[in-house]
């Protein structure tokens, strides 16, 4: 009898999206934040960055292993604070003010238009 070389997958098949912030912590480093399971979807992070839990973010990437893609969301992220604090008419807290510079200056910008 010929045995198969195949192995099943230890990663359950409906496996959410994580949402993981790189942080930067000044002259001892930047890093990964750890994160217990159920607080890496999107609307814990947005809510955690804008509470300041995140001194000074620089990146945030999704990932789904079962779906087997990852990717930098870390404009995305940036859009969704600055449209937060827009409807709040509220300024974008300090700490993340640069994050927010960085990724989403470039899609924010209005334009004046001139009177004639």
């Amino acid at each position: 009898m010929r045995q198969s070389r195949w192995t099943p997958s230890i990663v359950p098949a409906d496996e959410p999206t994580v949402y993981l912030v790189a942080d930067d912590f000044g002259r001892a480093g930047r890093a990964w934040r750890e994160a217990d399971l159920e607080t890496t979807d999107i609307e814990t992070v947005l809510r955690d960055l804008l509470a300041g839990e995140y001194s000074r973010p620089i990146k945030v990437v999704a990932f789904n292993v079962s779906e087997r893609w990852s990717e930098d969301v870390s404009e995305d992220i940036a859009c969704e604070i600055q449209r937060r604090c827009d409807l709040q008419l509220a300024d974008v807290p300090s700490h993340l003010q640069e994050f927010v510079d960085r990724y989403a200056a470039q899609d924010l910008r209005q334009f004046s238009l001139r009177l004639v």
